[in-house]
């Protein structure tokens, strides 16, 4: 007789208090009355009708949050098919006004919060952000700023980015942005396909303790996009408009009602990019209404998100996240600026900054979590974090140490942490599965699939799979996909990405597991995963083993298959100063695999390099490395303006000549 395996104890289970609370709890009840939703069964039940019924569930989100259509829809879902989803056909609408709603009941509280290197707190009222909205969206009128016209903005995570951001919604632009830290070849690659007629500039910013002057980079900038009609200068550093731009400050003075453009749901809101490790990086096109809608479910019922919380997550303008962020201004939320490094003065600057903010939902990369921890960081001992109510992560799947640490670390100062894992990606701008405020948390796992999203793992030939490595696919189209990309006329470059090997269905490019209890874990890419004898292992697996070693600092792993037909595993260390790759070490290596993963995906060669290379937003860049040592050139292997270090790829480019 078999029995069941027993089932492991979550790590972390809400109050009955907190689940009572929960706005997806209240929406729940809401959406039994008026739409058919079922009253019982928690979360699971309620994620198999929001699938199962997704133009009832749409119909109910736009409705629970009261999205006001200045022309309403002929039905929620258009065409179904994926790529070429059409959601509220005939709807049109702003997010801006979304965005700004706040004001008309709260004026005086602080819709951003904005912190710097110096620990300083500088609140933006709603009033005063509607009133520069206004102002900035008035001028961008006046200089015949048109609906579907681009404006970009090269600008550190700043107030000023938040405003220009929603202005050129207002008027129906497209909004597209990059950090400042960005070389001008990188910049050049992202805003020279979508063909700006404004460009947002600093003339600095002040990273590490250090201030990093940018005025040439601008030059380099206005001088090859001829598309530019007005470039506005905001002198983070305090020097004067150069010659040709207009001053940011002549442009938010005026006290203007805003006026926002209804646009039709599709409308372009934004283009994002793509790490773009090979080739242009891929213009993302999202819709003012798609993000409108898929924002306020995530922010609104899945981080449950209201008017009195403050929603820090450290990001900058060049990452989604940055976006995601600003986007917690739908739910009324006051949304916290950090511009400045991680690590400035030390380790724990970013719980600095959540404790001076009152943060109550703070997101983090798995990486920094993961270096608190080596580096003896003891949060919540050392900053009064009696606000924060979650923590989350993403960038990277969080390491079960990860979660064992922050639960211990904020369980120890007397905290009931939420700590929600997150997974999604830049191409939808959301998460795919990750925080519910109603589930248990078990460690190494992403609570569930969001509301709305049919997520699945599954195997070649398209079937389910349950407790078992699988595919990342999305069965039924998701609000924020993107309308296009940039300079795709016939979609191919769009469906050749994610629809290429299941037809119909979004294929992301990740590992999962999706467990019977209907929580997920993500093994890393399924692009660089590792095939030894037909075990496949996700890079995120191995990384977590090895770099609990004390003496290496970064790793980075990759499966190359040979022209024999073999297949070689070389796993790149990266030590801490004063370390030594010796046969001690690689023992320890070796052992740590294969006694926490599987003899298989023990590495046929550990090589220690100068460092590990990453794309612009933090990921480590494994198929490039991969293609190096497959003999391709180096300027084949990569997009050189994605990589953080070109130098390093360079390391790797000689290795691979060196081995023949």
């Amino acid at each position: 007789m078999s029995t069941a395996a027993p089932q492991p104890q979550p790590l972390w289970q809400p109050s009955e208090e907190r689940v009572a609370q929960a706005a997806v709890t209240r929406f729940q009840s809401w959406a039994a009355e008026r739409h058919g939703a079922p009253a019982e069964g928690g979360y699971p039940a309620l994620h198999r009708w929001s699938v199962e019924e997704l133009d009832t569930f749409w119909q109910a989100v736009t409705e629970w949050f009261d999205v006001r259509f200045d022309t309403p829809a002929e039905r929620v879902l258009g065409e179904r098919s994926m790529p070429g989803a059409q959601w509220f056909p005939g709807a049109s609408l702003n997010y801006a006004e979304h965005a700004l709603r706040a004001a008309a009941g709260r004026p005086d509280a602080p819709a951003l919060l904005h912190v710097d290197e110096t620990g300083t707190v500088d609140p933006v009222p709603w009033a005063e952000l509607r009133r520069q909205v206004g102002s900035l969206a008035a001028e961008l009128r006046a200089l015949d700023v048109r609906p579907g016209d681009r404006v970009s903005g090269y600008l550190p995570n700043i107030p000023q980015a938040v405003v220009a951001l929603l202005a050129s919604a207002a008027v129906g632009a497209v909004w597209t942005s990059c950090a400042p830290d960005f070389g001008a070849r990188s910049v050049l690659d992202r805003f020279q396909q979508v063909e700006p007629v404004v460009l947002f500039t600093v003339d600095g910013y002040r990273y590490g303790g250090k201030e990093h002057d940018r005025r040439d980079t601008v030059a380099e900038l206005r001088a090859a996009l001829p598309s530019l009609r007005a470039v506005v200068h905001v002198p983070l550093l305090g020097t004067p408009a150069p010659e040709g731009a207009r001053d940011w400050a002549d442009l938010v003075a005026a006290d203007t009602e805003p006026v926002f453009t209804p646009v039709p749901f599709d409308h372009p809101l934004w283009v994002l990019y793509s790490s773009g490790t090979t080739g242009l990086p891929k213009a993302i096109v999202q819709s003012q209404g798609g993000i409108l809608v898929e924002h306020l479910k995530q922010l609104g019922l899945h981080c449950d998100l209201g008017p009195e919380d403050r929603f820090f997550w450290y990001t900058s303008t060049g990452w989604m996240m940055w976006n995601f962020l600003v986007s917690g201004l739908l739910t009324g939320t006051t949304v916290v600026l950090y511009d400045g490094s991680p690590g400035h003065p030390d380790t724990g600057a970013q719980w600095r900054v959540a404790e001076r903010t009152g943060t109550t939902l703070y997101g983090t990369s798995a990486a920094y979590v993961m270096a608190c921890r080596k580096a003896g960081v003891h949060p919540a001992r050392d900053h009064d974090l009696s606000r924060v109510q979650c923590v989350a992560t993403t960038g990277s799947p969080l390491p079960p140490d990860g979660f064992r640490w922050l639960h211990d670390e904020f369980a120890e100062a007397g905290s009931d942490l939420w700590i929600a894992s997150v997974s999604g990606g830049t191409d939808v701008c959301s998460c795919f599965a990750g925080a519910v405020p109603t589930l248990p948390v078990h460690i190494g796992e992403l609570q569930a699939p969001g509301l709305g999203t049919d997520l699945q793992a599954w195997d070649p030939a398209g079937r389910p799979l349950t407790e078992e490595v699988g595919e990342l696919v999305v069965t039924n189209p998701m609000p924020s996909m993107p309308v296009r990309f940039w300079n795709d006329p016939d979609g191919s470059r769009y469906h050749d990405s994610y629809f290429d090997t299941y037809e119909g269905v979004w294929r992301h490019g990740d590992w999962i597991t999706v467990t019977d209890r209907g929580s997920v874990v993500i093994h890393g890419r399924s692009d660089s995963t590792l095939n030894r004898q037909g075990v496949r292992m996700g890079s995120a697996d191995i990384y977590e083993v090895v770099e609990r070693l004390p003496e290496i600092r970064e790793s980075l792993v990759i499966g190359v298959e040979q022209p024999d037909g073999g297949y070689w595993m070389p796993l790149f260390v990266h030590l801490v100063d004063g370390a030594t790759l010796d046969d001690s070490l690689r023992e320890s290596v070796k052992k740590a695999i294969r006694h926490s993963l599987s003899p298989r995906h023990v590495p046929d060669e550990i090589i220690e390099v100068p460092g590990v290379p990453h794309t612009l937003t933090g990921k480590r860049i494994e198929v490039p490395v991969k293609r190096l040592m497959q003999g391709t050139p180096l300027e084949k292997a990569v997009n050189p303006g994605s990589v953080d270090r070109l130098d390093l790829l360079q390391h790797y480019a000689d290795l691979a000549r060196d081995r023949g």
